[in-house]
């Protein structure tokens, strides 16, 4: 069987016409701030709701809406509520965020505290366990147990966001490092499922220093980085071995000195001065 639904309620024509009467009941809140009537907005059967452009400074764009209502066609209109509302063209505030949800990174400072919701889904109670064998097994040998501990969700949240972090295989220094952090014998793997792609850097100078870094990311300070070394000092191209060298002596011998001797006394003797040649007897 079909049911027929019921009619709607039509809303009282008195409620329609009053806008003078709602106008009125604005100006007695607002004063000479509104403006133009907008429309009216049937509500249900007894009441209806009119809006006047709000000539109000900084609120561009904002109404004042007026609900009149009545028992009957044949009783008095009367006034349920004036507001100020924004219309579809007002400057408005952003929805409101929890303040948890707005927190991120690097905003928690000396002394702050960050609660973590009831019914957060990285977490879960720690009689449910952590569903990591390798985690278990050790609160279990130190005789540990932890009120919640990380989800499945929570670990796979965590490496997500580390993979395509800063130190994730996709990083700038990852693409011109000479071999990953996996090689590296400053890596230190996490413990649990998460240790198979994920450890900690543990080299002062690498960037990555006590941060979680990926397997596949890397940096110029890998322990096996292998750089050719080169003097510092430059080097001639050409190489001459001193010991193939033919050595001239400077030292006269000593009829070479006597030799020198008698040439110049001979030239004493003609009347030549020491040093000079003989002069051309045509000049």
């Amino acid at each position: 069987m079909t049911s027929t639904p019921a009619p709607e309620a039509v809303t009282d024509p008195a409620l329609i016409a009053a806008v003078e009467f709602a106008r009125a009941a604005a100006r007695d809140q607002a004063g000479a701030e509104v403006g133009a009537h907008v429309e009216v907005r049937a509500e249900d059967s007894a009441s209806a709701t009119h809006l006047f452009d709000a000539d109000k400074p900084g609120y561009r764009g904002w109404r004042w809406a007026v609900t009149v209502a009545s028992a009957g066609p044949d009783d008095t209109v009367t006034v349920s509520e004036v507001a100020l509302l924004p219309g579809p063209d007002a400057l408005v505030a952003p929805a409101w965020v929890p303040w948890q949800d707005r927190v991120r990174a690097g905003d928690l400072g000396v002394g702050d505290l960050l609660p973590t919701a009831p019914d957060d889904p990285r977490l879960v109670p720690g009689y449910a366990q952590s569903d990591d064998p390798a985690v278990e097994e050790l609160a279990v040998e130190v005789g540990l147990g932890r009120i919640r501990v990380l989800s499945r969700f929570g670990r796979l949240d965590a490496a997500d966001r580390w993979q395509l972090g800063e130190f994730g295989p996709n990083a700038d220094m990852a693409r011109g490092a000479p071999a990953s952090c996996g090689t590296c014998g400053f890596y230190l793997p996490v413990a649990g499922s998460l240790g198979a792609a994920f450890g900690v850097c543990g080299n002062e100078i690498a960037p990555a220093d006590g941060r979680a870094v990926h397997a596949a990311y890397g940096c110029g300070a890998h322990s096996e980085a292998d750089v050719e070394q080169v003097s510092p000092v430059l080097v001639a191209d050409l190489i001459y071995d001193d010991a193939q060298l033919d050595v001239e002596s400077n030292e006269l011998s000593a009829e070479s000195v006597e030799q020198a001797v008698d040439a110049l006394v001979q030239s004493e003797v003609a009347g030549e001065p020491s040093g000079q040649p003989e002069s051309d007897p045509a000049e």
